[in-house]
């Protein structure tokens, strides 16, 4: 039987909307119902546009006991529909604040909300007091402790991120707030802090030592995102015409220890657009990863291939924010495995899925280039170049990329002087077409630097830091090790290539092909 389609929840972040306007639902509630059964309070971060803000919803439903939402859903004869808790929600996901004053007006102004809807006079000036207030009336009043739900809990925080100053300022503000949680936990029933970032207990929570941060939890991994069972079932019309493996390979690969999620915006736009594109990404990738990653001269090829343990991982303070941490809790790396040794847990990180990989490089070559339009015009190049095996033009192609990157990045960038450098710049190239590519490809004989499979045809290039002009080194190197043995046997052309880069000259001198079958 073929499914009807429905209308696709696009930016929709209210059930009730989502529900009667007849959209697409996958249910959430199994998790809610294993929240409530534990009670207490919880932290959940997670990326942008993951559907935080419309589970925060469904909790606020639930506990308000809007029962007729919740017909034929997970919870519904799960759920006491007779107990109607009040429920405090406060959000930071509209506008940006830039300083102490826009952050108090909108507490106060989302406060006075919450205290119009129950009837109650305001009695404080300060937010921190009001918000106290407001806990124990509500909970004297309807005889039922509160529920407090906070989305987008940092955002006051990351919009100033890039501004230390005004960024303290707006952590010193949040963390008095948030410190009434802990002050009344004989009023509240259930407590969730949503966000994309997870800053420390110290900075910021010093006062929630009951806070459980559940984002790495495998009960939970699935809590936002949809599965791929969902997809098969849930979404099973939308899925005419389009190329299933494609469908996982763009949007699939989100894992925090539990199930695998698809990024949900991007399945959305899919369905809409019938097109794959880089749907989320394009949504405001920030600036101030891009600059982290450039100031910091990140060795681009090593983003896929990076390594953490817990502690890493949810560090994030202003100040210090280490680089996997911030992609991670971004959305730009995920969890590839988990290793634990002597009681302590490391993780492998790595790029999610296709669209994660083309677009980061994408970006951070426009980045280095300062001309779009330029790079456009060599990713197009570079695809038809290597389709043809034009290997004078691929030359000619690459002594172009370096010659595009200003005088300033390579003065300013220490990384420059090595080889790492323009073999990073190399890949980045690759990578933004989305090409399958190997990173210090094992071989009996040692590793090769770089295997890109295209086409039919497979490419090991071997890279070399020489003074002016070539010297042979690269290529040599491929056939003394016998690298291409690996790959003999799979019928398929190899060809070697081995390059050699001048930093003197800031380009590449040497560019050698053997073809071999």
């Amino acid at each position: 039987m073929t499914l009807p389609r429905k209308k696709l929840p696009i930016g929709i972040q209210s059930l009730a909307k989502l529900l009667t306007e007849q959209c697409y639902y996958v249910d959430k509630t199994p998790f809610a119902w294993q929240l409530a059964q534990e009670s207490g309070y919880f932290f959940l971060s997670r990326p942008r546009r993951f559907g935080k803000s419309l589970f925060i919803d469904t909790l606020k439903e639930l506990f308000e006991g809007n029962e007729a939402l919740f017909q034929g859903l997970f919870i519904h004869d799960k759920w006491d529909w007779s107990r109607r808790f009040p429920v405090l929600r406060i959000s930071f996901g509209g506008g940006v604040l830039k300083n102490e004053m826009a952050l108090g007006q909108v507490l106060h102004q989302q406060l006075e909300e919450h205290e119009r809807q129950h009837a109650l006079a305001a009695r404080y000036s300060d937010p921190r007091s009001r918000f106290r207030d407001l806990i124990a009336r509500l909970h004297e009043k309807y005889g039922l402790p509160v529920v407090v739900l906070v989305d987008e809990y940092d955002k006051p925080i990351l919009d100033n991120i890039t501004n230390t100053d005004t960024a303290l300022v707006m952590r010193e503000g949040l963390k008095d707030f948030y410190s009434v949680i802990k002050d009344m936990d004989a009023h509240i029933r259930f407590c969730l802090l949503t966000g994309v970032t997870k800053f420390s207990k110290v900075s910021l929570f010093s006062g929630l030592n009951n806070l459980r941060d559940i984002t790495l939890s495998q009960d939970y991994s699935a809590i936002c995102g949809y599965t791929e069972k969902d997809v098969d079932t849930i979404f099973a019309p939308e899925l005419k015409d389009l190329d299933r493996d494609a469908v996982r390979h763009w949007y699939n690969g989100y894992n925090w220890l539990g199930e695998a999620v698809y990024n949900p915006f991007d399945l959305l736009l899919l369905f809409r657009e019938r097109k794959f594109h880089p749907w989320w990404f394009e949504t405001g990738t920030p600036t101030f990863l891009i600059e982290l990653l450039t100031q910091r001269q990140t060795w681009l090829p090593e983003l896929n291939q990076l390594e953490a343990d817990a502690i890493l991982l949810s560090t994030f303070d202003i100040g210090n924010i280490p680089t996997e941490a911030l992609m991670f809790q971004s959305g730009y790396l995920t969890i590839d495995q988990e290793e634990e040794i002597s009681g302590r847990y490391f993780y492998r990180l790595r790029l999610p899925n296709q669209e994660v990989y083309q677009s980061l490089y994408t970006t951070l070559l426009n980045a280095w280039t300062g001309d779009a339009k330029e790079q456009i015009r060599h990713s197009k190049s570079l695809y038809r170049l290597l389709k043809a095996n034009d290997f004078d033009g691929l030359k000619q192609l690459f002594t172009a990329f370096f010659a595009s990157i200003p005088h300033h990045w390579y003065t300013n960038n220490p990384i420059a002087q090595y080889e790492g450098f323009y073999a990073s710049v190399f890949y980045s190239h690759f990578a933004a077409l989305g090409l399958d590519i190997t990173l210090e490809d094992a071989t009996n004989h040692g590793r090769i630097d770089m295997t890109v499979r295209f086409n039919g045809q497979i490419y090991l290039f071997e890279f070399k830091l020489v003074e002016l002009s070539p010297e042979g080194r690269a290529l040599q190197q491929i056939k003394d090790k016998g690298y291409a043995e690996k790959y003999q046997s799979l019928g398929e052309p190899v060809h070697l290539i081995g390059v050699e880069f001048s930093k003197e000259k800031r380009s590449v001198v040497g560019f050698e092909v053997v073809n071999e079958v």
